[in-house]
């Protein structure tokens, strides 16, 4: 059977637009059931490199007891580029904290995925009195491409990829970067499940939004972040609790990345999900959510 879960991908979101150092910054907010005494917790959700919010929608749809605020990061999905700040850990950082205050009155659960998790742990790092919980779910532990993850030729690949799109004219360069051919490559690079139904959803996810970017040199500032530094550079200053969700089939940021990183964290734990890649928000939702769910009900 399919992983997707319609119910949970239908959950009502309300879309919001906040103006942080200048830039404006889309979010959605997906409310939780109102429960009479209880007031429900933020989970703050940042997506990968060349995603947007509606990547983690799967995950936000499995916790419904959650108040989750979901946003575009600058460049990608319907957040324009930041104009004063780079594309880079520190500026999305930035922007992120910044969102966190303005949604929230004190700290909030803080997940981030793939290249998300190395701006959710400066955060932690660096403005702790902003997050209680953080939740890191394929985590790039290292700078690519160390600890078994993509190899240097590959990388160098990739980067001279990135570098020629940004070099032609405008036109040429975002066919390049957009091409149909290149998005159902990297899907398919990244996807390992076997089930048809399920792959044929995710193809067809990245065909609409791993392309939604506005800038190339946007793109080619936050691959180069992604090449140069990893959730180490910062694992020595994060002493909120920190849940690791990896796949045990992940190439992109492979399981003994993360097992390397856990000593490293002041207070972490590991959880594998079986039979999944880098893509855990769209193969396995469910047992991503019943993780967190389980780590925060013991926090």
């Amino acid at each position: 059977m399919t992983a997707v879960v319609p119910s949970a991908e239908a959950r009502a979101s309300v879309e919001s637009v906040a103006t942080v150092d200048g830039a404006e910054l889309h979010y959605w907010t997906y409310y939780p059931a109102p429960r009479v005494g209880v007031e429900a917790p933020t989970l703050v959700m940042v997506h990968g490199f060349r995603g947007t919010h509606q990547g983690l929608e799967l995950i936000a749809g499995n916790l419904p007891e959650f108040r989750v605020v979901s946003p575009d990061l600058p460049g990608f999905g319907l957040s324009p580029p930041m104009p004063a700040l780079p594309h880079d850990v520190s500026g999305y950082a930035k922007v992120i904290a910044d969102l966190i205050r303005q949604v929230s009155a004190g700290p909030v659960v803080l997940l981030g995925h793939s290249f998300g998790s190395i701006v959710a742990a400066r955060i932690a790092a660096f403005e702790p009195e902003l997050v209680s919980s953080l939740v890191l779910v394929n985590p790039l532990a290292t700078p690519v491409p160390a600890n078994g993850g993509p190899g240097r030729l590959g990388l160098r690949f990739a980067s001279a990829y990135y570098r020629a799109a940004v070099a032609m004219p405008p036109r040429a360069g975002r066919f390049l970067l957009a091409s149909k051919a290149f998005t159902l490559s990297m899907s398919a690079a990244m996807a390992v499940t076997r089930d048809r139904e399920l792959r044929k959803d995710i193809h067809r996810r990245h065909l609409l939004h791993f392309s939604d970017f506005h800038d190339r040199a946007v793109l080619l500032q936050a691959f180069t972040a992604i090449a140069s530094c990893g959730v180490c550079d910062y694992a020595a200053d994060i002493h909120a609790r920190t849940l690791l969700i990896a796949g045990d089939r992940d190439r992109m940021a492979p399981l003994a990345g993360a097992r390397w990183l856990l000593p490293r964290l002041a207070d972490g734990r590991l959880r594998t999900i079986d039979g999944v890649g880098h893509l855990v928000h769209y193969e396995k939702p469910a047992a991503a959510a019943a993780l967190i769910r389980d780590f925060l009900a013991t926090s």
